[in-house]
Parts: structure tokens; C-alpha cells; sequence
């Protein structure tokens, strides 16, 4: 019994571990089908290497491009211009070229894996564990042979995807080598040129030539610098490209209405003098945002630079055309022609001797030109006398710049060569655009004159007709900034400060940089300032053709406040994003103001969800007449917390939304701004009734403020003491009409009655005396 116990308890125990290996191996193999169909689909899909081959050929082309000049025909020495060029295009190409390796990456690590869990799953040990009974056996080797069969392609396929993703690997690592030791060695070229501004790179310009290349390959490879480095910007900021377009024609529209404001309050003048802003609203709107906008874009292609300038010295020419003088006139087209040779001659990336011909002779055209504009007079025509300045500037530059080119100093020439033309245009461009913002911030405030500050950022009142110091200070900072980035050492001299503002810094858990904090500020900044000039501009009657327009409803209405709502909510998760603030934080201090609105936030939060109730459901609009507990008026603005009501009295009554939202409101302008009044008439006895009642409605009928729908009503309502009362009825058009007609009417009825016999008695006592007889 107990040797027939020990084989049953082990044929028992086969028996269990033979469906439990049953189990793992039905287990096993369809985990390998799984397996096998995902990696089939990823094979057949998710990155095309042939997109990956096309893309590294493009960019083998664009370092050719690139290096032409510093690596490669490089001559002599490096030029400060073709250096930055050229680092500019490598840096666009390594980004490029490292988000493809990034690709890659991923996908060499997915089909390692695929193939990782496939030679996982056919090692499992039970896989191995044959079932004893030959039919059975049979039937699993069958299978296990159909698995093999399946996995066989697939595996192979994995090894091919593999090898050819490690070749494109490698390929990709040489080329991301090669951008990242070009960039060092180029990195090492400017920090030699900046420590050694003035050292000779060439002989005396009539000295022997060390390296000759043909003028026309240098234009040629210069051109196409020009371009790619233009083309990678311009693809890197499309948003900026697409927002100064959009802030070009919104200035356009504003400038637009207030010069038709003008018009139509006959405000302008025939020379424009102190509304030059408003002659050409189109170029003013271009000149003021390219301006200003153009700091928004860091480290710009020079060609950038230029269309910029070129665009805002157009705008600035039609500006100028019949209102400066016709010496200063020319001179302007002077300085604007030889800045444009300049700009186009700093797009020359490679030095020659054809150049430095072409750099002196206009240098010393520039030095003549400036001395002659300085020396000729016509100051008291000048509109603006620092202009003077810059014209003295520039001689002193376009002079450095000779001796300079002279002497074989051919980056320092250049680059006084071109800040010598550049400084006299960017100082009247900055001097003009000033002046034309104080003009419409003048102008502004002639017609806003009754606007809120709290409703609009700008406090016109501290506008003068000399622009504020502030702004005169910006214009030399942005003037120096935009000639420093003409100068190799401009870099190196403002890289700390970069650095500075962009390192990453740790509070706690969570990592930030200046910049996001900086940024974060400007995009809230933004949201609001948006947010009050929205307000401003929909909710009052700031514009006099409004104030006198009694029909007119303001179309956005309460829906304000949802549009004031929707631009910060936007302008806050903007904000988030671009600071990196994680969100777990947000929602802790989304607790915390839980906490605060159950302990006292109540009354607050209570006004807050009144002002939503009122946005959707409107009750009341914005320019509706209404009357809440005996407070009658306009309403003004419908803000977050509070609302504002313009009384009759000139007094502005702050109503928290939640009292105004419990309160008996009667709101006229539900009804169509109409108002129903009476007035009560007495007439004598003796007097002809029918007669009456006729001269009444002849009177209504022919006043052209009362409704004809409903018509008015003339009833005769009782027997006074000495009179017969009457009562008209009628509907004035607007409810601000209706102390005006009702005055014009008394004084129409009065006189009509008196014209045709008709009296208005007054009450009469008779006063008897009774004397009785005397005794």
C-alpha cells in the first residue's frame, strides 16, 4: 500500500506539472504571437529611412554651403560677418540633425526590445518540458516547429531593421561629430577675432594679394548663405513673423479710426504739424511696430536686420514726403541709398580686393557727404536735432573705417563701415518713432480725454508735447544693441548676461530660470494690459460720435466679461506653459483658496459667480438704462466682482454683482429703450370738449419723438372740483428722450390752448360772509 501510495502521489504530481507546463506553454505562445504582430506593424511602420537618408543628404549639402569660406577656400583670414553666418547654419543643422538621431535612438532601442522579448519568451523552461505520451508529443512539435517557421521572418526582419538604423547611427554620429567640432573651431576663431579687434589680417590695400578667389564665387556662395540662414530663421519663428504682421495691421485699424475721428470733428490740420502719426496711418502702423517689435527676435540673420530697416526707411520716406524740408530731404535719401550699399556690401561674406576698393570709396563718399551735411547749414529746418550728432558720428566711423581699410584691418573696417551708415539710420528711425508715439499718445488723449485709468494703462494726462525722458533712454539702448551687433566682442560681452538669465536655478523640487520667471510676467502682463484695452474700447462711450448716438448699443455687451475671462485664462495657462510650472503646484494652491473661500472668502467668491450668472444669462448689458433700488442710470462696465452705473447726477455707483444680481432690477433697454409717460390736464367746464381732445392729438401726432406703435391716447378721466381732467398717454422713441418731449409738450398744450379759446382753470374757493342782525 504504501509503494502503490508513492506511485500514485507521483503520477499525481507529473500529472499536475504537466498541465501547469501545458498552461505556461498555451501561455507562452500566444505572448509570442502578441509579440510577433507588434513587431510586424513596427517594422512596416513609424520611421522611414528613406526620409532619414533624404533629410542627412540636405544637410550634407547645407555644410557644404556653410563651411565654404572658414573651412574650406577659406583664404588668408576669417571674416567676423561669414563667421556668424556660417555658425548660425550649423547650429539650425546640428538641432536638425540631433532630433533625427533622437528618432533613431528610439527606434534602436524598440527593436532591441522586440527582439529581447522574443528570444526571452522561446527560452522559457517550460517550453522544454515534453508531454510523455508520443501522439501528444507529436502534436507539440508541431506546433513548436509552426512557431519557429513564424518567428524566423520576423526575427530576421528585426536583425535588418537593426543593422540599418545602427548604419544610419553611425552616419548620423559622424555628421553630428562633425557639425559640433566645426562649431567649436569656430566658436575658437570669434574669440580670437574679439580679443584681437585690431590685429592685420591682409596686406595695405595696394599691397600684393596673399589669396585670390573670383569675385563672383564669393557673391555666389554669399547669396546662399544669406538665404539658408534667412530660411532656417524664418522657419524657427513663424509665430514672431506672423504676430508682427497681425500687430502692424491692428495699429493700421487703430491709427485708422482716430485720424477718421479727426476728420470727422474737423481736428486735423492742413501741414499735420504735431499729427504726422495720422497722415499715412498704414506706414506709420509699419514704421512703429518694426521698431519696436524687432528686439523680439533674438540674434537675427543680418539679412533680417536689413529687410526690416529697408521696410521702415520706406515708411518713414513716405512720412517725410511735403512735410521736411527738401535739403533735409536729400539728405535722408542720401544717407538711406549709401546704408543700403553698406548693408549690401556687409553680405559680402568673404573678403577681396574688389571689396576693399568698393568699402573705401564709399567711406570716403559717406565722410565727404556728412561733413558737407553738417557744414552746409539748414539746421533751423531740422525737425529733429540730434540727427546732427549721428551725421558726426557716422563721419568719425566712416573715417576709422579708411584708415582702417587701409591699413589691412579688413574685419574692423568692415564693421565701421557698417555701423557708420547704420548708426545715422537707426538714430532717425528711433528719433521719428518716438516722436510719433507721444504724437498718438497727444492725439490719444485730445479724443480719450474722458476715459478711465483703470480701464486703460496709459495715463495721458502726463503727456506732453515733448516725449518723456524715458523714452529717449530706451532709444539709446536699443541704438547701442543694434550697432553692438556689429562687433565681435558684443557677444562675449553680453553672453554673461544670457547666462545669467537663462541658467537654471532649484527651489525645492522645482527647477527654474530667470527667463521663465521674466517670461511669465510679460505673457501675464500681456493678458491683462489685452484684457483692459478691451474693456476700455468696448464698454465706454469714450468716442464723441458715441456719446451723441442714443441708438447705439454696444454689440459685445456683457459678453465682455466672458471675453475679459477668456483672454486671461489664456494668457495664464501661456504663461504656465512657457515658465515650466508644474502643475501638482497649481493644484495646491488650488486648495489653499479652497480653504480660504470656506473660512472667508464667501462674499468674494459670491460676487465673483454673480458676475458669471450676469455674463451668461444677461440680464443686464453694458449701455443699458436701468433703475435698481432707486439708483437710475447707465450701465458702465460688468466687471469680475463689481459692476459700475453712470447716474444721471455724473456720480459712478460700484454695485458688488451680487447685490445687483439680487436687486430689483428694472432694466429699460429690454424694451426696446421706450418708456410710457402721461401727463395730466385740467380744463374748464364751459370748454368744448371734442374740440380739445382734437388740438391734443394733433399736438402728439406731430411730434416726431413720440412712438406712432402704440399710438397715443388722449382720456378723459373724471370731474374735479374746477376742472375736467384729461390724460394723455404716449411712448416717447428713447428713454432719453422723455423729460425733453414731456417739457416741449406742456409748453406746445399751453400755447395751442390759448390759440383756440381752450382755459386751464385754477382752483377758486367762494368765501361767503354771513353778518347777522345786529341787536
Amino acid at each position: 500500500m504504501q509503494a502503490f501510495a508513492k506511485r500514485s502521489s507521483k503520477k499525481s504530481a507529473d500529472e499536475f506539472n504537466a498541465d501547469k507546463a501545458t498552461i505556461a506553454q498555451i501561455k507562452t505562445f500566444d505572448e509570442i504571437k502578441r509579440t510577433m504582430q507588434k513587431a510586424k506593424v513596427y517594422v512596416n511602420g513609424k520611421l522611414d529611412t528613406t526620409d532619414t537618408k533624404t533629410e542627412l543628404k540636405e544637410i550634407e549639402k547645407d555644410f557644404a554651403v556653410a563651411v565654404d569660406g572658414v573651412f574650406t577656400n577659406k583664404g588668408s583670414s576669417q571674416t567676423f560677418r561669414n563667421l556668424t553666418a556660417t555658425s548660425k547654419i550649423l547650429s539650425e543643422l546640428l538641432g536638425k540633425i540631433n532630433t533625427w538621431k533622437l528618432k533613431l535612438d528610439v527606434r534602436q532601442q524598440e527593436l532591441n526590445n522586440f527582439r529581447y522579448q522574443l528570444d526571452s519568451l522561446l527560452s522559457v523552461p517550460a517550453l522544454f518540458k515534453f508531454p510523455t505520451d508520443s501522439s501528444t508529443l507529436m502534436k507539440y512539435l508541431q506546433k513548436i516547429q509552426v512557431i519557429a517557421y513564424e518567428t524566423g521572418p520576423i526575427d530576421t526582419s528585426l536583425k535588418v531593421a537593426s543593422n540599418n538604423i545602427q548604419t544610419l547611427l553611425n552616419h548620423v554620429n559622424m555628421t553630428v561629430f562633425k557639425l559640433e567640432s566645426s562649431l567649436e573651431e569656430i566658436e575658437s576663431y570669434q574669440k580670437d577675432m574679439a580679443v584681437h579687434t585690431y590685429k592685420r589680417e591682409f596686406n595695405n590695400i595696394w599691397g600684393p594679394l596673399d589669396f585670390y578667389r573670383p569675385f563672383s564665387e564669393i557673391l555666389d556662395f554669399s547669396e546662399k548663405k544669406g538665404l539658408l540662414t534667412l530660411k532656417f530663421y524664418a522657419e524657427n519663428n513663424t509665430g514672431k513673423l506672423i504676430l508682427l504682421v497681425l500687430l502692424v495691421a491692428t495699429s493700421f485699424i487703430y491709427l485708422r479710426s482716430l485720424k477718421n475721428i479727426y476728420l470727422e470733428n474737423n481736428l486735423l490740420k492742413p501741414d499735420f504739424n504735431g499729427q504726422l502719426v495720422l497722415r499715412y496711418p498704414l506706414f506709420s502702423a509699419g514704421l512703429l511696430v518694426i521698431s519696436l517689435f524687432q528686439f523680439f527676435f533674438i540674434s537675427p540673420p543680418f539679412i533680417l536686420n536689413v529687410i526690416f530697416w529697408l521696410v521702415s526707411c520706406i515708411c518713414l520716406t513716405v512720412i517725410f514726403k511735403k512735410y521736411v524740408s527738401r535739403y533735409w530731404m536729400r539728405v535722408w535719401l542720401f544717407m538711406v541709398v549709401f546704408f543700403l550699399i553698406a548693408a549690401l556690401g556687409n553680405l559680402v561674406l568673404q573678403a577681396s580686393r574688389i571689396e576693399r576698393w568698393f568699402m573705401l570709396i564709399t567711406s570716403i563718399i559717406g565722410v565727404l557727404g556728412g561733413i558737407l551735411a553738417m557744414l552746409k547749414g539748414h539746421r533751423e529746418e531740422l525737425r529733429e536735432k540730434w540727427i546732427i550728432w549721428s551725421i558726426a558720428f557716422m563721419v568719425l566711423l566712416e573715417f576709422a573705417s579708411t584708415l582702417a581699410n587701409l591699413f589691412g584691418r579688413y574685419n574692423l573696417a568692415k564693421t565701421l563701415f557698417i555701423s557708420g551708415f547704420l548708426n545715422v539710420i537707426i538714430a532717425i528711425l528711433f528719433l521719428w518713432t518716438v516722436r510719433l508715439i507721444n504724437e498718438g499718445l497727444v492725439l490719444a488723449f485730445n479724443v480719450y480725454s474722458g476715459q478711465e485709468k483703470k480701464l486703460f494703462y496709459l495715463n495721458f494726462e502726463k503727456v506732453g508735447k515733448k516725449a518723456p525722458p524715458l523714452f529717449y533712454v530706451l532709444l539709446v539702448v536699443g541704438w547701442v544693441v543694434l550697432l553692438g551687433r556689429n562687433f565681435p566682442a558684443f557677444d562675449y560681452l553680453f553672453k554673461p548676461f544670457q547666462n545669467f538669465f537663462s541658467q537654471d536655478r532649484t527651489l525645492g523640487d522645482y527647477t527654474f530660470s530667470i527667463n521663465n520667471l521674466l517670461l511669465f510676467i510679460v505673457i501675464m502682463s500681456i493678458a491683462v494690459i489685452i484684457s483692459k484695452i478691451v474693456s476700455f474700447f468696448a464698454s465706454d462711450g469714450h468716442l464723441p460720435s458715441n456719446r451723441d448716438n442714443k441708438n447705439d448699443r454696444q454689440g459685445i455687451g456683457s459678453w465682455l466679461l466672458l471675453i475679459r475671462i477668456s483672454i486671461l485664462c489664456i494668457g495664464l495657462f501661456l504663461a504656465i506653459a512657457a515658465a515650466g510650472i508644474p502643475v501638482d503646484r497649481i493644484t495646491i494652491i488650488l486648495g489653499a483658496l479652497g480653504v480660504g473661500i470656506g473660512f472667508g472668502l464667501q462674499t468674494l467668491v459670491n460676487n465673483l459667480v454673480s458676475g458669471l450668472i450676469i455674463a451668461f444669462e444677461k440680464p443686464v448689458n453694458v449701455g443699458d438704462i436701468v433703475d435698481v433700488d432707486g439708483q437710475g442710470g447707465k450701465m458702465k462696465s460688468i466687471g469680475f466682482r463689481s459692476s459700475v452705473i453712470s447716474t444721471w447726477d455724473g456720480a459712478d455707483v460700484v454695485m458688488p454683482n451680487g447685490d445687483l444680481l439680487n436687486a430689483h432690477l428694472v432694466n429699460w433697454s429690454l424694451g426696446g429703450n421706450r418708456k410710457r409717460m402721461s401727463i395730466l390736464i385740467g380744463i374748464a367746464y364751459d370748454a368744448d370738449l371734442e374740440k380739445s381732445r382734437k388740438v391734443l392729438t394733433e399736438i402728439l401726432n406731430n411730434e416726431e419723438r413720440i412712438s406712432k406703435n402704440p399710438g397715443p391716447v388722449v382720456q378723459f378721466e373724471q370731474l374735479n372740483n374746477s376742472s375736467i381732467d384729461l390724460r394723455i398717454y404716449f411712448w416717447t422713441k428713447h428713454i432719453g428722450d422723455t423729460s425733453v418731449t414731456r417739457s416741449d409738450l406742456i409748453i406746445a398744450i399751453v400755447a395751442a390752448f390759448k390759440a383756440n379759446g381752450i382755459t386751464i382753470p385754477f382752483p377758486q374757493q367762494d368765501v361767503h360772509l354771513h353778518h347777522p342782525d345786529q341787536q
